[in-house]
């Protein structure tokens, strides 16, 4: 790998990272703003240590080692760092299991914004989509059921990963969902709840939003440290934007659109991928700007327009 294919590849993570992030910057302004001064700056620098060496630190390694159950969590980590022929060539086998799980993840995740999730509208045919929103459950059930129709006749594991891959959406689904009912009554002030708690319901906030942002790694490299370079930069960035311009990005409206379109897009390149398709280093990053600039823009020029 050149150093511009790896450069590219960070900027890819650390954008990626950082609008799919939005959300949870948001929510994170929203709860803190309700607690202590002293709750606040403890959130902000350890609960981001958290969020970044905890999480996003340890997740890739635990997906690589899920879908690498012959090799012990010390020999992930080796072959993450080393060049042991071996343990590359364990991984290089069980990438389009990681692959096809994770891409089956992220359009599932792309197809409930689309049917289910109150946007703003950013493209024409997503009013009527969201109209048709008791589809949702038949699309992703056709999608897995042809997924896993055609991962069968190459590797029963990699139909096994596409299932585990649905899974794990609607356990994360769940989790966001309980945790949407709990922001709410945060508040509104419905229930009195402590800085503690409010504490570590942002970092189950914070946990539910990473898996998302790892699953996407993925699909721009399967090298951990890149990984891991790109999306803690990125968590610093939206770290940032919770301590000072939450208001100004929430202007940029179609930024979530962005977010979304770019899932969609990194889903199917998993799962190509996963396939067989090559898909060459510098697609993934490109494709990413390019989505997430066209609603910037289409943003910016609305703003314009106020």
């Amino acid at each position: 790998m050149d150093i511009f294919s790896i450069i590219l590849i960070i900027f890819g993570l650390i954008l990626f990272e950082t609008v799919s992030s939005i959300d949870n910057a948001v929510i994170n302004a929203q709860v803190l703003s309700t607690m202590s001064e002293r709750a606040r700056r403890w959130f902000l620098l350890w609960g981001l240590l958290i969020a970044v060496f905890l999480l996003r630190g340890l997740l890739p390694f635990a997906i690589v080692w899920i879908t690498n159950p012959s090799l012990g969590p010390l020999e992930v980590v080796t072959a993450s760092f080393s060049s042991d022929q071996r343990i590359q060539e364990a991984v290089k086998l069980s990438a389009p299991i990681l692959l096809i799980g994770g891409g089956t993840f992220l359009i599932f995740l792309f197809f409930h914004w689309l049917f289910l999730e109150p946007k703003r509208f950013g493209l024409r045919g997503e009013r009527f989509i969201q109209s048709q929103g008791v589809w949702f459950y038949a699309i992703v059930s056709i999608t897995l059921a042809a997924i896993v129709w055609f991962a069968l006749k190459i590797n029963p594991l990699m139909a096994f990963g596409a299932v585990v891959g649905s899974t794990a959406f609607f356990i994360t689904h769940g989790f966001k969902e309980n945790a949407e009912q709990a922001e709410r009554s945060l508040l509104t002030g419905s229930q009195a709840r402590s800085d503690v708690s409010k504490i570590l319901y942002l970092e189950v906030i914070d946990a539910t939003f990473s898996i998302d942002g790892v699953v996407g790694a993925f699909a721009f490299t399967l090298s951990v440290p890149l990984i891991l370079l790109g999306n803690g930069i990125g968590a610093f960035v939206v770290r940032e934007f919770t301590i000072h311009n939450i208001e100004r990005i929430q202007k940029y409206v179609y930024l979530k659109n962005g977010a979304m379109y770019s899932i969609f897009f990194l889903g199917m390149i998993m799962i190509l991928d996963s396939f067989g398709f090559h898909i060459p280093e510098w697609f993934t990053p490109i494709v990413t700007a390019t989505v997430v600039g066209y609603f910037f823009i289409k943003s910016r020029l609305e703003l314009r327009q106020i």
